[in-house]
């Protein structure tokens, strides 16, 4: 992964990249946090808002969870630097609970969610992103590339002559796409003149203050909703404390915080790469289920990480804690006292900051690299990319998981084969290639010629692992052919494990200086099992 998330990693970076979180605030430091935090709070009250209209709640229900879920994951998560906030992979899970049981059901499950996530994290859940493979994580970052550009697209939309959402054409949309493009060319061409302000605040400020100046007649934050609003108030979610309620909220509860841990923890690892540091898991499971316990408890409709916002963040050399502190503050302040200065930046800037991250997140080199990988590791690819573009994440990496964990599955059963031959007195040694679990257990058993095999047979497991109890079965089993055809079958270099189980079962076990020492992974129910014979 390391060597592929390089070149994505070095895309991200300014000059100091490497240096990874800085070991002490200097002014030069405070700065440049304190500006990428601005940057990133600008691009997230378009995207909070957008969210908040696809779970069909009010636009400060998604802005107070951009701000609640971004401070406490920014104070407590496992990866300075990360951005979390309202995202479209919960939003629209949200929509039919809304829709059906209205927005207090969402705070109870909100809360639920956070309650799962935190049991997640002391239960240290979080390790298990390690078996993502990386195929699957470079289909999570191109799918999720897709998605952040297809959310774009709805700023190319006006309201109609009778009041419905059409697509720009003419005049407004050349404005639009020139504007578009010249904040991408601000973003791409400020760096070098300077490092003192970010690249992509110095392009929404300086397009911003073109359109404000020159009167030029373009969507503006403001038209998508008022984002002017008090302090988030706290209030127990008004549903029914019934089994009815449990029951309504659990299943979107449990897919909620499935997809905000996952998006999180694949996040995580990303911004781990880019800043050199690693861990974190368990503690950013518990941040964010903090984070969303709280929210659900203010009004707010849940969250988790945001790549894309994360990803603006590191670009704009923010690296430690204050940086993510900054935005959720800036939004806050937002939302109370500079909400109709906001409302004035056109929507072209933050879809230019957003291309600018969608051409930066993109994995390109997946595109050549596929003719160079295994068949099934350039569809795992393509095939996460197109469930994350069509469905959601979770269920995105679900199946890579499941497909690449099947390959490796079906590589390893057929790898299974036996090296035949004599000794001096005239034994058969099959001597096993491979290893022996569930996936070939059947292909182990078919190496064996029973009936016309001589009356001493050994098995040697030397270049071999015995993996599950499927294994233990089938070498059982190969056993109790040659005892019912009154042959003696020897089993040599098989794990101290093996051993004690399979001399509980009769088997005759030849002991070797060089038996190797690793554990056989099977419970208590097994070993009864095999110990009780047959």
């Amino acid at each position: 992964m390391r060597a592929t998330l390089g070149a994505f990693a070095e895309r991200f970076s300014f000059s100091d990249a490497k240096r990874g979180i800085p070991n002490k605030f200097s002014p030069d430091v405070i700065k440049t946090e304190i500006l990428s935090g601005l940057t990133v709070a600008l691009a997230l009250v378009p995207e909070a808002v957008a969210f908040a209209f696809v779970a069909g709640v009010h636009p400060l229900v998604g802005l107070y969870a951009a701000f609640i879920v971004g401070l406490i994951t920014a104070v407590f998560g496992g990866r300075p630097g990360m951005i979390s906030g309202a995202t479209g992979a919960l939003a629209v899970v949200m929509v039919s609970l809304v829709a059906q049981h209205g927005v207090q059901y969402l705070f109870a499950t909100v809360v639920l969610m956070g309650i799962l996530q935190i049991l997640a994290g002391l239960f240290r859940l979080g390790k298990f992103i390690r078996l993502v493979p990386h195929p699957v994580m470079l289909g999570f970052v191109n799918g999720l590339a897709i998605v952040i550009f297809m959310a774009q697209l709805t700023q190319f939309k006006m309201p109609g002559v009778d009041g419905a959402q059409v697509w720009m054409t003419g005049w407004p949309l050349v404005l639009m796409l020139s504007l578009v493009a010249l904040t991408m060319i601000i973003i791409w061409a400020f760096p070098r003149f300077t490092r003192a302000i970010p690249a992509p605040l110095a392009g929404i400020g300086l397009v911003a203050l073109l359109v404000i100046l020159a009167d030029i007649n373009v969507p503006r934050v403001g038209d998508l909703a008022s984002i002017q609003g008090g302090l988030p108030p706290f209030a127990i979610p008004q549903v029914p404390m019934t089994i009815e309620t449990l029951q309504i909220i659990l299943p979107y509860a449990l897919i909620l915080a499935a997809i905000g841990l996952i998006e999180s923890l694949l996040t995580l690892n990303l911004v781990g790469e880019i800043t050199g540091k690693r861990g974190g898991a368990s503690q950013e499971c518990l941040a964010q289920g903090a984070a969303n316990t709280v929210t659900g408890f203010f009004g707010g409709m849940g969250g988790c990480a945001m790549i894309g916002q994360s990803m603006i963040n590191v670009k704009s050399g923010g690296r430690t804690r204050l940086s993510g502190i900054a935005a959720a503050l800036f939004l806050l302040a937002f939302i109370l006292v500079a909400s109709g200065l906001i409302e004035q930046i056109p929507l072209a800037a933050l879809v230019g900051v957003m291309f600018m991250v969608v051409i930066g997140t993109f994995a390109w080199q997946s595109l050549t690299i596929m003719r160079r990988i295994p068949l099934t590791d350039a569809f795992v690819i393509v095939l996460v990319t197109v469930v994350t573009v069509m469905t959601d994440l979770a269920i995105a990496v679900i199946v890579g998981v499941i497909v690449s964990a099947l390959a490796y599955a079906w590589n390893n059963a057929s790898r299974i084969h036996a090296v035949i031959n004599t000794t001096d007195d005239g034994a058969k040694v099959y001597r096993i290639e491979g290893p022996l679990f569930f996936g070939s257990a059947a292909g182990f058993n078919e190496l064996f010629d029973v009936q016309d095999d001589p009356s001493v047979v050994i098995v040697d497991f030397i270049n071999s692992r015995v993996v599950d109890q499927s294994a233990l079965q089938a070498i059982e089993a190969i056993a109790m052919k040659y005892e019912k055809e009154g042959k003696t079958l020897q089993l040599r270099h098989l794990s101290r494990d093996c051993h004690r189980l399979l001399n509980r079962a009769g088997q005759l076990m030849v002991d070797s200086d060089d038996d190797p020492d690793y554990a056989v992974a099977v419970d208590y129910s097994v070993r009864a099992t095999l110990g009780a014979g047959h």
